[in-house]
């Protein structure tokens, strides 16, 4: 068994693309009419075949208050791996991202926290380089 697709609830399906391909960087994989909304999926470029987000539309309404419940909390939706936090941070607070935590280290971690314009607040992290285990 493996992970095909996470989600991230959206309130604007056309914004989020623009801010999870132009600025991110993800590529789109799937845009197929669903209804009223899209099955809107982006990718890395470097991993086309990889592990999909779906930019899911966030119109049930549970969806308002799980939203603005982890954002006042300060909560990120989701996770995003990078090889360095430090550079996404420049890289991104120069394209105007902004940002709710800068990077921080800890225990060989080093994490940041961004908004992604369309009610969620994400995670960039570097885990420590260590070997793989086997068992």
């Amino acid at each position: 068994m493996r992970i095909y697709v996470t989600s991230v609830f959206v309130d604007d399906q056309d914004k989020a693309l623009a801010f999870y391909g132009d600025v991110l960087g993800f590529v789109k994989k799937h845009d197929i009419p669903a209804g009223g909304a899209r099955w809107l999926t982006v990718v890395p470029p470097e991993d086309p075949e990889g592990t999909e987000l779906l930019l899911e539309p966030d119109g049930h309404p549970a969806v308002e208050p799980y939203k603005t419940g982890l954002v006042a909390d300060g909560i990120p939706a989701t996770s995003f791996a990078v090889d360095d936090v430090h550079a996404e941070f420049n890289r991104l607070t120069g394209l105007g991202v902004r940002f709710t935590q800068e990077p921080l280290e800890a225990g060989g971690v080093t994490t940041a926290v961004f908004d992604d314009t369309c009610g969620n607040l994400i995670q960039i992290i570097k885990l420590p380089d260590v070997a793989p285990t086997t068992g």
